[in-house]
């Protein structure tokens, strides 16, 4: 069974005052690629969390959000009162130098100097807390993700299948026709050759046109490049059939460049209207069975 490297998966959990929420996002990619995009109290899960997200899945271009939100009760800041009253003191002392200016001391500036407000929560408590809620998350949205890589991996096997149709169906017209064309080209020779020699009143032995056309029928055999793509073709169908989970997107490109490997020299040794009008309604398929495997996992 082949999966799509396309999906999409979200969960969401709440505990001890704090809200949270995971989207994961893939795309296509020849490779395992994350990008996370964390609230800063959680940035120092990224390293677990990619590590979790590599158990699960081989390849794909992944995208991670977590977002956090902070009971208003769990989000005040606690003052610290001794930073506060030494900035009080300094304040004292400027005053009573200033005798004869009023000064007036406004607590809401006094609040937003430094080290005055500190986090009622400890950031280490709060990693401490979400790791486990977090790697939940994680694997739910996994889960979501990778069921809709599975249902857009059977619409990819459908449609590869097609192509596949498509190839053997072509290739049973030009293993049809490849020995007429022979044929054809003895025929033709034997003509070519008999109105030149009229007028120049020679004569050609037979063997030697039988030899002539032998060393063509030669050149021209794709008896192997019909096998070779023919069970390129079976393979393919093997591991589109396969019940196991493996990732299958390498093997099937592969495969894919090997059909086309053929194709180009079945078209290149065979000179013949019919089997060139074969090979590119074979290549178009292949065209598009290397463009659909690029999203196989």
């Amino acid at each position: 069974m082949i999966h799509s490297m396309t999906g999409f998966g979200e969960a969401s959990a709440g505990a001890n005052g704090i809200g949270f929420s995971l989207e994961l996002r893939s795309l296509n990619n020849k490779f395992f690629k994350l990008s996370c995009r964390l609230p800063d109290e959680l940035a120092g899960l990224e390293a677990e969390l990619e590590q979790a997200l590599r158990r699960g899945v081989a390849r794909g271009s992944f995208v991670l959000t977590m977002k956090l939100k902070i009971d208003d009760e769990r989000a005040a800041s606690d003052v610290n009162e001794n930073v506060l009253l030494s900035y009080l003191d300094h304040l004292e002392t400027v005053r009573s130098k200033v005798h004869d200016q009023a000064v007036n001391i406004d607590l809401t500036q006094l609040l937003a100097l430094p080290g005055v407000l500190q986090p009622a929560v400890d950031e280490g408590k709060i990693v401490e807390e979400a790791r486990p809620i977090v790697q939940d998350l994680l694997e739910q949205a996994l889960g979501k993700l990778k069921q809709m890589r599975t249902v857009e991996g059977v619409s990819l096997a459908e449609d590869l299948s097609k192509q596949l149709e498509v190839i053997l169906d072509r290739l049973s017209v030009i293993r049809g026709r490849a020995p007429h064309v022979i044929d054809e080209y003895h025929d033709k020779l034997s003509k070519r050759v008999g109105e030149l020699l009229a007028k120049a009143e020679l004569k050609v032995s037979e063997p030697d046109l039988l030899k002539e056309v032998a060393i063509f029928a030669d050149r021209a055999d794709i008896s192997e490049e019909i096998t070779r793509l023919s069970g390129h073709v079976d393979q393919f169908r093997e591991v589109l059939a396969a019940k196991a989970d493996e990732p299958a997107g390498r093997t099937l490109d592969f495969l894919a460049q090997e059909m086309l490997r053929e194709s180009n020299t079945i078209g290149s040794k065979c000179n013949d209207a019919q089997i060139s009008r074969c090979v590119v309604e074979l290549k178009s398929a292949i065209d598009r069975i290397k463009e659909q495997v690029q999203n196989v996992e």
